[in-house]
């Protein structure tokens, strides 16, 4: 545990000397947050609580991206092979990288939360203690993400491609960018697949809704084990070296990491709960909030 606190308060470091992840980490999500509430909310209090846990998720998100750069980088640099001369295994290495990005986000949010409040006037967040365990969940699930895709890449160019797809998927097709509502319905029922989905719905059923986290336990089990299965396919596939190579079977493993949203997925469009939910959490805004647009 020694071990991976010091690694995590060198990452930390690292980090706060890099301007590219200030950049990412701080003023792109402070970025996000002014286009959405002075944009398309208007400034209206209500439409920008409505649209906040968006805004959340997008920042909670941003550790998929962060790590999986780092790492790679750190291999491709012979970061890695040094560390392998001490008595550092992989575990503590993959887990100082969470911890580090899991401390370095959390004052962002914090940000977001006094400048939605100061700046806009949002009294009203629900359940905060809800809420923080969606963004604790959130950050710790999308780091595990970003180090398989670290581990299976060789190179920046390959860890950026791979990212853009996820991250693709994961921006445009979870509510994170667009509300789920505004989707027809087909493709809001394919979105319940995607786990960026079931943390925008987790964030906002408990900062809207005020929602209790156990009526929310279908969300809560597929954050813990797609953060659980990927940590340790992560540990399994990890390497020091940049030549070193993945066979093709435990390559296959790294789909794993999917199955507890599968699996979510095909329950939730069984009932269909959620979705009719989100719609009338929607609606009930709307009544009220001149600047969210009709849902068709």
């Amino acid at each position: 545990m020694r071990t991976t606190w010091t690694l995590t308060k060198m990452r930390m470091r690292l980090a706060l000397r890099n301007r590219a992840f200030l950049f990412f980490s701080l003023l792109m999500p402070l970025a996000f947050l002014f286009l959405y509430a002075s944009l398309f909310a208007k400034g209206e209090p209500r439409a920008v609580g409505y649209l906040f846990p968006s805004v959340l998720a997008l920042t909670v998100m941003g550790s998929f991206w962060g790590l999986s750069i780092q790492l790679v980088m750190f291999r491709e640099h012979g970061i890695l092979r040094r560390f392998r001369l001490t008595p550092v295994g992989p575990a503590a290495l993959l887990a100082s990288s969470i911890l580090s990005n899991y401390v370095l986000t959390l004052p962002t949010v914090a940000l977001e939360f006094v400048l939605v409040r100061a700046v806009y006037g949002v009294t009203t967040f629900g359940n905060l203690w809800g809420a923080w365990l969606f963004i604790t969940l959130g950050i710790v699930t999308f780091a595990a993400f970003g180090l398989i895709v670290a581990s299976l890449t060789n190179t920046m160019q390959e860890t950026q491609v791979l990212n853009n797809a996820i991250w693709f998927l994961f921006l445009f097709f979870s509510g994170a960018t667009l509300p789920l509502v505004f989707f027809p319905e087909w493709l809001q029922r394919l979105s319940m697949f995607l786990p960026a989905t079931h943390l925008v719905v987790g964030l906002q059923f408990t900062l809207i809704g005020a929602v209790p986290v156990r009526s929310l336990g279908p969300e809560v089990v597929a954050l813990v084990g797609g953060a659980a299965l990927a940590f340790a396919l992560s540990w399994k596939l990890f390497r020091w070296e940049p030549g070193e190579k993945i066979s093709r079977s435990a390559k296959a493993w790294a789909a794993a990491v999917i199955i507890p949203f599968l699996l979510l997925g095909v329950w939730e469009n069984a009932l269909d709960a959620r979705r009719i939910e989100l719609q009338k959490i929607y609606r009930s805004l709307g009544e009220r909030t001149s600047p969210l647009p009709e849902q068709r």
